[in-house]
């Protein structure tokens, strides 16, 4: 999603600096007009003062890890955007850490998946207001027309996202449940147009429906598409949040559930959802006994 955010910031008239642990993964962009550098000192020298950086790591480690390594580098007023999955707790530890040092930092929820990162994404931001203001041309660039928006305190834009990501797992386990009956049932649908319609006025229409238009389009009985659903970080996060809060979610608590069991059984139910993941994420599905 990373380098796809930046081809669109790049559009927008934005001047960019890149350092990437792959430098390869920089060279379209520099190609585009970015600026790329070997490592963080020269990342930072190359940003100047008030620098306003944007992280796209993956959740956890990582991130302690980019921040720590950037340290050195930043000065008092620079801000820090990171607009991963990471879990909201970790994003308050880290604005408190970060503003000890006069560092300012925005959690940015980003969902989308690749096609909204080039072409509009829909973005959930939370941390100072004032912050939020200096970098609201970055989100406006980025996000699609009213796609935006100041959620609150610092961890609100994160666990904006994580509800969020909790709700598409119920929607797309629901999903594939109604799609295995169609396919299982005593008529043989064309599940294409049954697609087709569904997509077109119907109560139940979204993007993710559009996704499996095209998944279908592809293969009509979803035979090359493996059953294994990955990922559930996210969901397991929003549980944890739900109990904390008093608030159930059956739903999502379901939904977790045939993940976990799609590593031991796969149907047509649990295709349907991994061929969703792919579809805005590109997230291949695991091989059995891999990493959940």
């Amino acid at each position: 999603m990373g380098s796809r955010m930046c081809l669109r910031l790049l559009e927008k008239k934005h001047k960019l600096v890149l350092y990437a642990r792959h430098p390869s993964s920089m060279n379209l962009l520099v190609e585009k007009g970015a600026t790329g550098t070997q490592n963080y000192a020269e990342f930072a020298k190359k940003l100047g003062k008030n620098k306003i950086i944007l992280l796209m790591v993956p959740h956890g480690s990582a991130v302690d890890e980019v921040l720590s390594s950037l340290l050195p580098f930043l000065q008092k007023g620079d801000i820090i955007i990171d607009a991963g999955n990471s879990h909201y707790k970790d994003s308050i530890k880290r604005g408190k850490e970060l503003a000890s040092k006069g560092i300012d930092f925005l959690d940015a929820g980003t969902s989308g998946g690749l096609e909204g990162a080039r072409n509009g994404a829909s973005i959930m931001v939370g941390g100072s207001k004032s912050t939020f203001k200096k970098c609201e041309p970055i989100f406006k660039a980025l996000a699609v027309k009213n796609g935006y928006g100041y959620m609150g305190q610092g961890g609100c834009g994160h666990f904006v996202k994580m509800v969020h990501n909790g709700m598409e797992y119920s929607l797309m386990q629901s999903y594939g449940e109604g799609y295995e009956l169609l396919a299982k049932g005593p008529y043989k649908l064309d599940l294409r147009e049954v697609t087709r319609v569904y997509k077109n006025g119907s109560v139940i229409r979204s993007w993710l429906v559009d996704l499996l238009s095209d998944a279908l389009k592809k293969d009509p009985e979803l035979k090359s598409q493996s059953g294994i659903v990955g990922g559930g970080s996210t969901g397991s996060w929003t549980l944890e949040a739900a109990r904390e809060f008093d608030s159930k979610m059956p739903m999502l608590e379901l939904a977790m559930d045939a993940r976990q069991e799609s590593f031991k059984k796969q149907g047509f139910a649990t295709k349907v959802v991994a061929a969703l993941r792919f579809g805005f994420g590109g997230h291949e599905a695991p091989k059995k006994g891999g990493e959940k």
